[in-house]
């Protein structure tokens, strides 16, 4: 079954993100690898990245992360008379035990995967197709992920970024006046400026360039039809609830309209 959505899929970006991220990355391999040969290869590389502070996706992203335990002992009353107590315990004070157990935070590991395409001839990277995750979009992932950005435009790579997230900040130059709910992001090399699609929540995702090196043409890359074949394939639609609101950030009036209308 279809998504309903023309576009992204805001219910995505729940609790399914992390299977969405892996499948799409893919998929993307998948839909370019023919269009590659010979002389070029997509390869998927998977990494980990630690979310020190996961406590902002709780409910959203991580949903089995425990929050909190209330003890289960009984709390033992103190004696309500001094001569209740043995002598030998009059001149001490009974502890009060905690009500609440939390647990000490944790940095936890996820896992994500990126697309790079390689020269056959010397297995050089020649451009990298990120797409974005919770944690690459709020610090310290943020700062981090913007350095790796810095060692691709050193590089003289060119680098591809997907965010099909509207919550967090985006890590790319971004420029107010083409905000949207999503946005794609091409810098080529050598990085002297950034190629934006900015995507409306109501709009199709775009087909956009893939660059190679020169003389080679980009070859282009089909974003909504790769979204479309892993909704289907992975059968998204069993485990959404649209008659719920999607995940945070809260939509803005036109676009929850739009939405009602939509799913109505």
């Amino acid at each position: 079954m279809p998504s309903p959505f023309p576009g992204m899929d805001p219910y995505l970006e729940g609790h399914l993100w992390p299977d969405v991220h892996s499948a799409l990355a893919s998929k993307i391999r998948q839909q370019l690898a023919p269009r590659l040969r010979p002389k070029y290869i997509a390869r998927l590389e998977v990494y980990l990245a630690e979310d020190p502070f996961p406590e902002g996706e709780i409910g959203i992203l991580y949903l089995d992360v425990e929050v909190l335990k209330v003890r289960d002992r009984p709390i033992p009353e103190p004696a309500s008379e001094l001569g209740d107590r043995p002598s030998s315990a009059r001149d001490t004070l009974t502890i009060t035990p905690p009500s609440l157990t939390v647990p000490v935070p944790k940095t936890l590991q996820v896992r994500l995967t990126r697309v790079e395409i390689r020269d056959t001839a010397r297995n050089q990277l020649v451009t990298s197709i990120e797409i974005l995750s919770p944690v690459n979009k709020r610090e310290p992932g943020l700062a981090k992920y913007r350095q790796k950005q810095t060692r691709l435009y050193q590089a003289q790579v060119h680098l591809i970024e997907i965010d099909l997230l509207r919550r967090g900040r985006r890590p790319f130059v971004y420029s107010p006046q083409a905000n949207a709910a999503y946005c794609i992001a091409l810098t080529r090399a050598p990085a002297e400026q950034i190629d934006l699609w900015p995507t409306a929540l109501e709009a199709r995702l775009p087909v956009i360039p893939v660059p190679l090196q020169s003389p080679d043409e980009d070859i282009p890359l089909d974003l909504q039809a790769a979204l479309d074949a892993i909704y289907d394939e992975a059968a998204y639609d069993l485990s959404i609830d649209y008659s719920q609101p999607p995940p945070p950030p809260k939509l803005s009036a036109a676009e929850a309209d739009w939405l009602q209308s939509l799913l109505s």
